[in-house]
């Protein structure tokens, strides 16, 4: 290794220098802002945690994202979070134990051990909101036009929403009678969209006809709103819980575009991609031309299980450092004063002043900010310390 590569950052770990260093602070301060205004109370969960705790439940699909240690102090082995929701989901069940809804939100550096996202990073921050305690749509809902909130307040007026409920998966692949073998195959034929393999699989399998029709339409069930009138006719009927979650996901739509008119959408009703743990409705949010979701979320039913209480959950979760890159924001103006060099008490008081009132003021160290731009600058005028017009 040479000298200059000693100060190379690792692939996927990146630093913010100033300029956006500023952008990302102000739009973390204005999503939390957001988030406490609908209600959601911060938490700020370790960063790592004992392993067997941080991969239970929710954690377990982050077991090949995780980075693992061993505590020095107890020899067991410990995680660096990939992810915040099997955290927040333990902080819910074994810290604050209420029966009532439960609106939490967070923010905070995750690590990965492989890229994810936008750019390919393995250090997002992570910003995200999760509901406790409310099983029903209105909570599915409320979460979804939070999460559209929080993408408006970053500048990002026409994402397309992505619906899936993960019922409708679940359901027929449980009514074709497939082995978990069989049924990890199809899977990730969905997840691929690989329809001409997924077609000669089925057809090894033996099935009655229309069984071997829905696995095979399934995929295919992916477009606009006519989706669901579609899969009315394919796979409706195949039982109550298809029925109900094509019910929602056109309730859904429907509320959501009455609250938001200028979001699109799209439907996915064989979607994969979504974590494991998820039980009902999932949900994705897009920019044209972006190939990865700047949001995503859903339900996840019983999540607190693993932590000794099982409650109903939903959430959501973008990576705060993407939504900068991709974001349209003014950062709010602040007016800078140059003030002149000295330990004047008097001038330290009018520093001081113009500081609490929300200006910018530098003091000049000898000429380290004699190039700053200024709006004002600070002038003793008769004995009285006055801002000036920076150009008088």
């Amino acid at each position: 290794m040479t000298l200059a590569d000693r100060w190379l950052l690792p692939d996927g770990v990146d630093e913010s220098l100033p300029a956006q260093a500023e952008r990302i602070e102000h739009l973390r301060r204005t999503l939390l802002n957001l988030h406490h205004s609908w209600g959601y109370q911060l938490v700020i969960p370790p960063l790592l945690e004992y392993l067997d705790s941080l991969l239970t439940g929710a954690g377990s699909d982050l077991e090949n994202e995780t980075f693992k240690v061993i505590d020095q102090l107890s020899g067991r082995m410990m995680g660096i979070r990939a992810d915040f929701t099997s955290q927040v989901a333990r902080i819910d069940a074994h810290c604050l134990k209420g029966e009532a809804i439960q609106r939490l939100s967070y923010c905070g550096s995750v690590l990965r051990t492989v890229p994810s996202g936008l750019d390919g990073t393995r250090s997002p921050i992570q910003i995200g909101a999760e509901l406790y305690g409310h099983g029903g749509i209105d909570s599915d809902v409320e979460i979804l036009s939070l999460m559209i909130d929080t993408l408006f307040a970053s500048g990002i007026y026409s994402p397309v929403l992505d619906l899936g409920h993960v019922d409708i998966v679940r359901e027929l692949l449980s009514f074709c009678d497939l082995s978990d073998n069989q049924r990890d195959v199809i899977s990730e034929f969905y997840k691929t969209k690989d329809l001409p393999e997924l077609a000669i699989f089925v057809a090894s399998l033996d099935l009655p006809a229309c069984q071997a029709g829905w696995l095979n339409v399934l995929p295919r069930l992916c477009g606009d709103e006519s989706v669901i009138a579609q899969a009315r006719e394919l796979i409706g009927g195949v039982s109550e819980k298809t029925d109900a979650a094509l019910d929602q996901l056109q309730w859904i739509k429907e509320t959501i575009s009455l609250r938001y008119p200028s979001v699109q959408f799209h439907f996915d009703l064989s979607d994969l991609v979504s974590y494991s743990y998820h039980t009902g409705l999932v949900f994705a949010a897009y920019l044209p031309g972006q190939g990865n979701a700047i949001a995503r979320g859903g339900r996840y039913n019983n999540i607190g299980e693993v932590f000794g209480r099982s409650r109903p959950a939903t959430g959501f979760s973008a990576d705060l450092k993407t939504l900068v890159l991709l974001s349209d924001f003014d950062l709010p103006l602040s007016n800078v004063v140059l003030a002149p060099a000295g330990n004047d008490v008097a001038l330290w008081s009018a520093i001081t002043k113009l500081r609490s009132e929300g200006y910018k003021v530098i003091q000049d160290l000898g000429d380290v900010s004699l190039d700053q731009k200024a709006d004002f600058k600070l002038v003793c005028v008769n004995g009285d310390w006055q801002t000036l017009a920076a150009n008088l």
